[in-house]
């Protein structure tokens, strides 16, 4: 996988909802993975990127591969900080790397790959114009 120097971390914000927490208040494990899917999708708009415009032309991102590590548990109405960076860009995959944060708290990281696929599911190269965003 070819490497590059990452960019500085780009950051979203999002506040806890209610209906996103367990029975003892605590952010759902779960929904971490959709955070980092919002942060992703904000990382790409503000880099000239749209999601909508890339699956027009065809091309659909999909996780192939996640982790999580939870460090401390957020809860309801907090607000969280995620910093996303991109990590790498093969001629296949792109790579994420996500450190959710509350004040200075550190309470998850995360690394997820993409490929991505052709309406018909079929692994397709990263173009040259989604290398090209910073």
């Amino acid at each position: 996988m070819k490497e590059s120097q990452p960019a500085a971390p780009h950051e979203t914000t999002i506040r806890v909802r209610y209906d996103e927490t367990d029975p003892m208040g605590f952010l759902h494990h779960s929904k971490y993975y959709t955070y980092f899917e919002i942060a992703r999708t904000e990382m790409l708009r503000d880099s000239g990127g749209n999601y909508r415009h890339m699956e027009e032309s065809g091309l659909f991102a999909v996780v192939v591969k996640a982790e999580c590590k939870y460090h401390k548990p957020a809860r309801y109405d907090d607000v969280v900080k995620i910093l996303t960076t991109l990590r790498a860009i093969s001629a296949a995959k792109i790579e994420h790397e996500y450190v959710v944060m509350r004040g200075p708290d550190r309470l998850a990281t995360a690394h997820i790959t993409l490929a991505l696929v052709d309406r018909a599911g079929q692994i397709q190269k990263v173009p040259d114009w989604l290398r090209a965003l910073k």
